[in-house]
């Protein structure tokens, strides 16, 4: 690295104070602490990392170490942190930007992460890097501070953008990136605009529904290095060049899988649990299916999926959706039939699948999360389960960092279950459960993958429990082939997963 080197004129005051007697000409003990300090801030070398001497309240892992060294060496800084849930990808980017700043490589620093990481991250880059991070306030003047961290919707919006833009930050660090995924969406076109000396993009799940946001994320990093569009389809679409393309997605990516950590970690135990609709219930699903005959509310694929998919989870979240449909309705035959479903939804006493949920607390005889799509089905849940004598909290994205906390910790020392919507699935530890019912199938594998590695991370001490809850006969089952099909592009090229499914 060539360096410049200018003549200093701080010697001529300092000759002339001590000609005038004002200092003196040596002090021994000054001489060699200016000594240590010079040479401690020499790097003869730049291979291998400096930061963890500079680390005295954390013990990296090995394959931590490895993938900041990749980065640095390898990738230029500008890569995919693709680590399995729980790996500890912000420990990487730590170790990345720590390095980066003790070389002189890195001035200012942007990390953007969900609002629900803000503190997460704060908190890790002050106390176990010693980097002065600080999170993002409204009129905070982030021109007077290095390292910032900001939610990706704030940075997104104006005036906030614009005060990002002006700023000449040397790395970009980007969590949860996979919530980059479309290519129109603003937040992609406002990260791609950024100036990008050193970026780091960090997600278990860099391919969620389909191959091609693995290509968007990389051309954030490398615009080009998967070619353009249609190339990178031709070849896809081409299982000639399945090894061509991962060893291409290798270049930009760390990747580290459980099993090849070196760590020994406690089992997964995934099972599929197949449910059989009561009769009653059998009648109201076929009643909800056929509506897609009776009115054109109802002929849309999507509303129709929505509403299998509820009738599959509980009537209080079907209920909500039908009614409002129903105020849709142009004719009094129509409104009539749908009131008719209605009567008969609202009728139903039985819940095959909560029954089953209570099946499997009851024989876990343990702390047991609960993932659920829905808030109505998540307010039923609690109650079912409060009339069975067994304690529960709730947790969704609609409750502020502190309630979160809360219920966490609740969850933690007295409540026996945890209900959570698909926001639990992202930025929450709990280690100290081993037991989780899906009790609604996402579309997406990865989300599954994000339930399961709530738990199953590093500090858990027992083999993890995973119930995937299935009815038969119902959109469900064809929820499953679709994820089988999504993990199987997903292993194409990026790499084998951990179990999340089973066979069913």
């Amino acid at each position: 690295m060539l360096m410049k080197i200018e003549r200093s004129t701080e010697w001529k005051e300092g000759f002339m104070n001590r000609l005038d007697n004002v200092e003196p000409w040596n002090n021994w003990e000054l001489y060699k602490m200016s000594y240590e300090v010079v040479k401690a801030n020499i790097i003869s070398d730049f291979s291998g990392l400096q930061s963890p001497k500079y680390l005295p309240n954390l013990t990296p892992l090995a394959h931590q170490l490895e993938a900041a060294e990749t980065v640095i060496e390898r990738m230029n800084g500008k890569a995919i942190l693709a680590d399995e849930v729980g790996l500890g990808k912000t420990i990487e980017a730590g170790l990345i930007l720590k390095e980066y700043l003790i070389r002189g490589l890195v001035k200012k620093a942007l990390i953007l992460a969900p609002a629900s990481l803000i503190n997460q991250w704060v908190e890790e880059l002050n106390y176990k890097f010693y980097i002065p991070a600080i999170p993002y306030r409204k009129n905070t003047p982030i021109e007077y501070y290095d390292i910032v961290v900001m939610s990706m919707d704030t940075a997104k919006r104006s005036p906030h953008r614009e005060l990002i833009h002006a700023q000449n930050y040397d790395m970009i660090i980007i969590d949860e990136a996979h919530k980059l995924k479309n290519h129109k969406t603003q937040i992609y076109e406002f990260v791609q605009s950024l100036k990008k000396k050193f970026c780091l993009l960090l997600t278990a799940t860099p391919v969620q529904n389909d191959v091609f946001e693995l290509f968007y994320l990389i051309s954030l990093l490398k615009p080009g290095h998967l070619g353009n569009l249609e190339a990178f389809q031709s070849s896809f679409s081409d299982s000639k060049h399945d090894d061509y393309l991962k060893e291409l997605v290798k270049q930009v990516m760390v990747r580290n899988r459980r099993q090849n950590t070196g760590i020994e970690w406690t089992n997964r135990r995934v099972q599929i649990i197949p449910i059989e609709f009561s009769e009653e219930e059998k009648e109201v699903y076929d009643l909800i299916v056929d509506l897609k005959n009776i009115s054109p509310v109802f002929s849309g694929a999507f509303s129709m999926i929505t509403l299998q998919k509820e009738m599959c989870s509980s009537k209080e979240a079907t209920y909500l959706t039908l009614n409002k449909m129903r105020q849709n309705c142009t004719n009094e035959e129509e409104i009539d039939h749908v009131e008719t479903v209605i009567q008969k939804l609202m009728a139903l006493e039985i819940n095959s699948k909560v029954e089953k949920a209570y099946e499997i607390i009851t024989e876990a005889n343990d702390k047991v999360i609960i993932f659920t799509e829905y808030r109505a089905t998540q307010a039923y849940l609690q109650w079912y389960l409060n009339t069975k004598g067994i304690t529960s909290v709730l947790f969704n994205g609609k409750f502020s960092k502190s309630k979160r906390d809360w219920m966490k910790r609740l969850f933690q020392e007295q409540a026996q279950v945890l209900i959570a919507t698909e926001s639990g699935g992202e930025g929450i530890n709990l280690q100290f459960c081993h037991h989780v019912i899906n009790y609604d199938l996402p579309w997406n594998p990865m989300k599954l993958e994000q339930r399961i590695g709530r738990v199953h991370r590093l500090g858990q001490e027992y083999d993890v429990h995973i119930y995937n809850l299935a009815i038969n006969n119902t959109i469900e089952q064809n929820i499953l082939d679709f994820l089988y099909a999504k993990i199987d592009v997903f292993e194409k090229v990026v790499g084998e997963l951990d179990d999340i499914l089973s066979t069913f």
